[in-house]
């Protein structure tokens, strides 16, 4: 497998797809290798199942185009920020070596994001220290430290440090969300209502990346935040 760019980690699918794939694909389009990680399969949401959802995060992920997309199998609901999780995260910083993580909002509605958030940003640190050992598929893995870490934001409106124009990638974007059909809008569903199943969840979507795009002066925009200065060699290219 050869060195990707950057490395997106989400606490259930779709966590990426709702939150920093206008990002990404802009990314793709200019050359970078992506990938993405789902530490669970969000086997505990109330509509279909997590094998469908496996098959709905592939489907997106051929869609968007990264490189690959790997799922640890973390328990949804109950995945902690210890030891052994840590040790998972590691693995597939190294594996992948990216230059840029993303990983879930640092708080927001859903627990495991912010509980994901605090677990991929401590494991970004650790992965970069020779002493802590790890193998991949049976090989010796080397040390690796990201040099940013971004957290999308999610559903809570937080301040972000950093926005990000999607105008190009906006309606593809909400392509790959849709592939996740079994958590979204559909007339002929028996299943539970949710918070995203309502017929008017894209205009939020849409509404909420509007909001952040004005600022900058873009059509629809995708927001972070970081835990340090963001810094940039050419201030002319700021928006």
């Amino acid at each position: 497998m050869s060195k990707i760019d950057i490395l997106a980690f989400g606490a259930h699918p779709d966590d990426i797809e709702l939150s920093c794939v206008g990002t990404l694909m802009n990314s793709i389009s200019n050359g970078k290798k992506v990938g993405l990680v789902d530490l669970t399969q969000g086997e505990l949401g109330t509509r279909g199942s997590g094998e469908l959802r496996l098959v709905e995060a592939e489907n997106s992920r051929k869609l968007m185009g990264a490189e690959y997309r790997h799922n640890l199998g973390m328990r949804d609901g109950f995945f902690e920020v210890d030891e052994e999780h840590l040790m998972q995260i590691i693995r597939e910083i190294r594996f992948g070596r990216p230059e840029i993580v993303l990983a879930n909002s640092v708080d927001d509605r859903h627990p495991d994001h912010g509980r994901a958030a605090q677990l991929v940003h401590r494991a970004c640190f650790l992965a970069g220290l020779q002493r802590i050992e790890s193998t991949y598929n049976g090989e010796k893995q080397t040390k690796w430290r990201p040099s940013a870490v971004y957290h999308y934001i999610q559903d809570m409106n937080l301040e972000p440090d950093l926005v990000v124009d999607i105008s190009n990638t906006f309606e593809k974007k909400i392509e790959c969300i849709k592939c996740f059909s079994s958590q979204f809008f559909d007339p002929t569903s028996e299943e539970p209502e949710t918070p995203l199943s309502g017929h008017d969840f894209f205009d939020f979507i849409a509404g909420k990346a509007k909001t952040y795009g004005r600022h900058i002066g873009a059509e629809y925009a995708e927001m972070f935040t970081a835990h340090r200065y963001i810094g940039v060699d050419d201030i002319s290219k700021l928006q």
